[in-house]
């Protein structure tokens, strides 16, 4: 049986390829499952950097919907929550998390590609939330996490109107954080990875897991969060490395310790 998913190192980086090119990646069940299996053996290995793509002309456009066709509420509901617990456990992960969308990203594909801490898009990209146009709303996140990438506004309008758009007007809307041409787009990715990678991974952990943390808070809890962050800080071996090869003018070497 060929593999509907590939996971490889690359250096410090992790790479995961989403491989159904002949469904353009669809999200059926097979697929989310082995992609929360992957994603949990990252977050237990020593990658220090993920990045997520998809194989042929496609990230992934969209769930699967011939799978879905024929199912009852009861059984769509429990698909949107394995989508959501997936795509929960991605944004979870300590390390950051770059995808890299060569393509379609529709649906559950936008969806899996915004549960990541930033995107990089080929100039090919197109985004999209277009369940509307099968009597369906988004089912994997899309309602709260594009909302808060983009606003409330700009979500609504791709929600509402299922229409797609470009990486560049992605890029405009605050969607994608870079555009890159096509064969450049991948060793974009994993550059950024690696640049990562060279940093303090408990400093990095801390400062995602606080930022993701303060977005839901107040201010005043949102900052009471970062200093203490800071402070732990103090306690780390990393830290003294840091601070020693600062003064040094020498590359710091992190531990993660």
């Amino acid at each position: 049986m060929d593999p509907i998913l590939r996971c490889e190192r690359r250096g410090a980086v992790a790479l995961v390829t989403l491989d159904r090119p002949k469904s353009l990646n669809a999200l059926d069940r097979a697929l989310l499952e082995a992609l929360g299996e992957v994603v949990a053996e990252v977050a237990t290995g020593d990658a220090r950097a993920l990045v997520v793509t998809g194989e042929g002309r496609a990230f992934a456009a969209g769930a699967d919907i011939a799978q879905m066709r024929e199912l009852s509420p009861v059984e769509g509901e429990a698909f949107s929550r394995l989508g959501h617990d997936v795509t929960a456990s991605l944004e979870a992960l300590p390390i950051p998390t770059v995808a890299a969308v060569n393509g379609f990203a529709l649906g559950g594909g936008c969806e899996v590609a915004l549960a990541c801490d930033w995107i990089y898009a080929s100039t090919r990209a197109r985004f999209g939330q277009p369940e509307v146009n099968l009597g369906l709303v988004p089912g994997f996140g899309g309602t709260t996490r594009l909302t808060r990438r983009v606003g409330l506004a700009w979500a609504k309008e791709l929600v509402l109107t299922g229409e797609p758009i470009g990486a560049e007007e992605a890029q405009r809307i605050g969607l994608v954080n870079r555009v890159f041409e096509p064969d450049a787009l991948l060793d974009a990715a994993l550059a950024v990875g690696e640049s990562v990678a060279a940093r303090g991974p408990l400093a990095v952990a801390a400062a995602k897991r606080v930022m993701q943390q303060g977005q839901d808070a107040d201010i005043r809890t949102a900052h009471a969060l970062e200093q203490q962050a800071f402070g732990l800080a103090f306690a780390t071996e990393d830290r003294g490395e840091g601070m020693d090869a600062f003064l040094a003018k020498r590359d710091p070497v992190f531990q993660g310790r």
